[in-house]
């Protein structure tokens, strides 16, 4: 964890737009045709995006260490800001760069006259869910599976499912700690720490889901991304969010309500 100072600036620069391209590697680990290009950023800054990156505040001209990437969204009449894409260099994990690249990228939408804003991400990178639901407040209101086709077989790659993260541009949450695991167990793992539903009823109780809090690998990862699928999929279908991410000291799950 670092306790660096940085900034946060607009980038217009084209050429500076090209370190983007380097974080997005540095952070995920993406080969080059899975990453979004500076000419992408260029003209959709040019056209109402938002391209934000953050700069170590000690080291002048120093190459961006994270960015946030959004663009203005319309479907059905409705006009919001999405966030395509939010990155931190790894050696920067742990300093609040993440937390301060979204706040100042809704600055900005709300500048634009916007009052809401959408992402996706991985329900399986209990990292993230911290920072989208414990962090900023933020809640998840629909599940999208194999949303990306991550991989050259469709056949053999593993699904790239994500959640949907409504954030409410006029009321965002002030941070607060993970809260202790409170509900029906919808979704926990075994003796074996492989997931095992528990038939909780959806009635209207607050309703809890594990995740693995370690990154989990082959088919064991495969069980999880399935069992979650069907948990988080159901309950959000019969009217809850997901609002919370609750933790003790081994065990992490998600905290679904119906408002």
């Amino acid at each position: 964890m670092t306790t660096r100072a940085f900034v946060i600036r607009d980038v217009t620069d084209p050429w500076r737009m090209r370190e983007l391209e380097h974080v997005q590697q540095a952070a995920w680990g993406y080969p080059e045709l899975e990453v979004l290009p500076a000419t992408m950023l260029r003209i959709s800054a040019a056209t109402g995006g938002i391209v934000l990156a953050a700069y170590p505040a000690d080291q002048e001209g120093a190459p961006a260490a994270g960015f946030a990437y959004g663009f203005p969204a319309w479907v059905n009449g409705e006009l919001w800001h999405h966030s395509h894409l939010l990155a931190v260099h790894p050696d920067w994990r742990g300093s609040g760069m993440a937390v301060a690249l979204k706040h100042a990228q809704r600055e900005r939408a709300l500048a634009q006259g916007l009052k809401r804003m959408t992402w996706t991400f991985d329900p399986l990178v209990t990292r993230n869910a911290r920072l989208n639901l414990g962090k900023l407040g933020a809640k998840a209101t629909e599940y999208r599976p194999d949303w990306y086709a991550m991989g050259t077989d469709s056949a053999t790659a593993f699904p790239a499912d994500r959640l949907l993260i409504e954030w409410d541009l006029t009321r965002p949450g002030i941070e607060k700690p993970a809260p202790a695991p409170a509900g029906v167990e919808l979704l926990k793992a075994n003796a074996e720490g492989r997931p095992e539903k528990q038939g909780a009823e959806l009635n209207g109780e607050t309703l809890l889901v594990e995740v693995p809090l370690q990154e989990t690998h082959g088919p064991e990862k495969l069980a999880w991304r399935l069992a979650l699928r069907d948990a988080l999929s159901t309950a959000l279908a019969h009217g809850y969010v997901v609002t919370d991410l609750a933790r003790e000291p081994n065990r992490a799950y998600y905290v679904l309500t119906r408002p």
